[in-house]
């Protein structure tokens, strides 16, 4: 048999935007993306952009229509937008459901869920128009299954995760694909900072994890590679965990002793 080459996976030509790129997984995402070939374009909330974006930052809010469709114009400008990764979120606080402030609680819902809404929207229009595109959203293993005192974070990520299987459904038959990424625990900022309030155990999780370490962004963010590529060309509303295998074990106890 004839040997069939499978060339390297390459984004080379692509231009990207990357909401929540500034930290964490969203700056994962942009750098190895860059690395890949594409042009990228890095929005976030933050005053000064991530060493090596200066030229290709736009400083905006996500649940902002203006500061979005502004996200979007200035990464295509001239070039098109082939792909569109929605990694802004915020954290919640870890606290029983009776004493949640429900202000806390929309905030949470406005950036993870109206946030990437409005950037799927955005970019959808130009993708569309085009004929092509792809699209990756950012949900978590929370979206999968119940997690005590995680309401408002589980819920704007299962509404992002229904949501990424709707617009498959949507525009797939005009060319744009749209699929999610499920994070388990990775060690980003935002869950650093969770960890040194106390309100993570991590020993608890890494033994109840299949692969006994938590994430590290550049997996989420080869997750994310994948997904967006011509690698993928026939995947679109999927969901996909990338987790160490936290969704995958139902036993009690930990994998140890289960």
């Amino acid at each position: 048999m004839s040997d069939i080459s499978t060339p390297s996976i390459s984004l080379k030509g692509k231009t990207a935007l990357v909401t929540g790129g500034a930290s964490g997984i969203g700056l994962a995402v942009a750098r190895r993306f860059r690395e890949l070939g594409a042009q990228v374009c890095v929005a976030d909330l933050a005053e000064q952009p991530p060493e090596g974006f200066e030229p290709d930052y736009v400083r905006g809010d996500v649940c902002s229509e203006a500061d979005v469709s502004r996200m979007v114009e200035q990464t295509a400008k001239g070039t098109g937008l082939d792909i569109a990764v929605c990694c802004a979120g915020i954290a919640d606080e870890l606290v029983p459901t009776l004493e949640q402030d429900i202000v806390t609680w929309q905030r949470v819902l406005d950036v993870s869920l109206r946030g990437t809404y409005l950037v799927c929207r955005e970019s959808g229009r130009r993708m569309l128009a085009q004929g092509r595109g792809s699209i990756v959203t950012i949900a978590s293993i929370t979206a999968l299954v119940g997690f005590p005192r995680r309401n408002a974070y589980g819920a704007s990520k299962a509404g992002v995760a229904h949501m990424t299987r709707s617009l498959a459904c949507e525009w797939g038959g005009s060319g744009v694909r749209v699929n999610c990424i499920a994070p388990g625990y990775t060690a980003t900022p935002m869950v650093e900072q969770v960890l040194e309030r106390g309100r993570l155990d991590e020993k608890r999780i890494t033994t109840r994890t299949p692969l006994a370490r938590f994430g590290k962004p550049v997996e989420v963010a080869n997750a994310a590679v994948f997904l967006a590529s011509d690698w993928a060309s026939f995947i679109t509303g999927v969901v996909l965990p990338v987790d160490g295998g936290w969704t995958a074990f139902g036993g009690s106890g930990d994998i140890a002793t289960a």
